[in-house]
């Protein structure tokens, strides 16, 4: 099956290790960014959300009038717009970019950050709005007569846009969560679900249970699979551990000195979130996992996020994704620590052995199939 990288459509330079040089939206620096991206063999890259950032819709718009190949993921919460006019946004910057779009849906990890744009939704009821949500999306995007619904959450009459996707029927849904909610929406409603970087056996039960949300929502099929890691690569083993020491002292700097927290956030002892509670778990049991795993990155973060990293050369860091790639994940997100550097030198030296290995596995596997049929044919005769 195909293997796809997902990168970040960052429009500011700052990351967990060093603070921001540039606007938090710089024209010049989201194109610089996303160019590189595209010229270093990455597929797609995401236009992430946060209550006080850039509007993502806008600045993937800007992107998809300025390049031509490359895909890109927008992060969408449904507390901020209504189905409706969210569905004629995104039929919108579909037709912007030719057909390159997918929607990634947050139900939202911490009721602080929701609250933050009006939304006082318990989690449960987030889950519950965010299934309704996409349903109405969805119908949005490929009914050609008026409709009426009413739910939970959304009531409306008579609604037929006037705007359709390049997509046909529609773009791809993505969605993310580790809890039983998250699965179940997610299982129900998503082609593409998305994790965090966790050890395998942990990656595998994932992957199990979003397989059987989906059959308990009647689905004969099941989403792809992503999974996202912060590679820290080098051209030798030693270098790179070298390299993640020195990326984990800058976090805890930075964290110590208050500049990692959100202005006003109030103190928590544990994260709300299941998917950060599952990285602070990891990260207590073991600092090392499988063939690159490492955990200090997320645990240094509080488990915020896609925080944990893969650590080696090119080719260890590649062979440990080909392990996810083995038990079905087939998009692989990654981002580094420098931006700019780290998409460059992860396309060029990464992504080109993932690829051909790939490629192998997959010859091999057709190989063996023709034979299998082979084999069939001789029998039956």
């Amino acid at each position: 099956m195909p293997v796809e990288f997902l990168g970040i459509a960052a429009t500011g330079d700052g990351s967990e290790t060093s603070p921001r040089t540039t606007a938090s939206f710089d024209r010049d620096y989201t194109l610089r960014l996303a160019r590189a991206h595209e010229e270093h063999g990455w597929d797609r890259v995401l236009f992430a959300y946060g209550s006080g950032s850039p509007e993502p819709a806008a600045a993937a718009a800007f992107l998809a009038s300025h390049l031509d190949r490359l895909q890109i993921l927008l992060a969408h919460r449904p507390n901020v717009s209504y189905p409706t006019f969210a569905a004629k946004t995104f039929a919108t910057l579909d037709r912007i970019s030719d057909g390159r779009l997918t929607v990634h849906f947050i139900t939202g990890g911490t009721d602080h950050e929701q609250q933050r744009e009006g939304d006082f939704l318990t989690k449960d009821q987030r889950y519950e709005r965010t299934r309704e949500y996409i349903g109405i999306v969805k119908k949005a995007w490929t009914s050609r007569e008026p409709f009426d619904h009413e739910g939970p959450h959304y009531r409306f009459n008579d609604f037929v846009s006037d705007v359709f996707p390049v997509q046909q029927p529609r773009p791809a849904v993505s969605f993310g969560g580790s809890s039983d909610a998250a699965y179940a929406a997610g299982g129900a409603e998503a082609d593409i679900y998305c994790l965090w970087g966790e050890p395998l056996a942990r990656t595998a039960e994932q992957i199990e249970r979003v397989k059987e949300a989906a059959r308990a929502a009647g689905r004969s099929d099941v989403p792809r699979i992503q999974v996202a890691f912060r590679p820290i690569i080098a051209p030798t083993e030693e270098l790179a551990w070298e390299k993640a020491h020195r990326t984990v002292a800058a976090i805890r700097a930075r964290r110590e000195s208050g500049e990692l927290a959100p202005r006003r956030r109030p103190v928590a002892t544990q994260p709300e979130n299941t998917g950060s509670q599952r990285l602070i778990e990891i990260a207590e049991a073991g600092e090392r996992y499988d063939r690159a795993l490492w955990t200090p990155t997320a645990a240094a973060t509080g488990g915020a996020g896609n925080s944990n990293a893969l650590v080696g050369t090119p080719e260890t860091v590649a062979q440990a994704l080909l392990d996810y790639y083995d038990l079905g994940v087939d998009i692989l997100s990654a981002r580094g620590y420098h931006l700019l550097d780290d998409a460059i030198d992860f396309g060029r030296y990464v992504i080109p052995i993932v690829r051909e290995e790939v490629a192998k596995r997959d010859a091999a596997k057709a190989g063996a199939a023709e034979r299998d049929r082979h084999q069939l044919i001789a029998v039956q005769a």
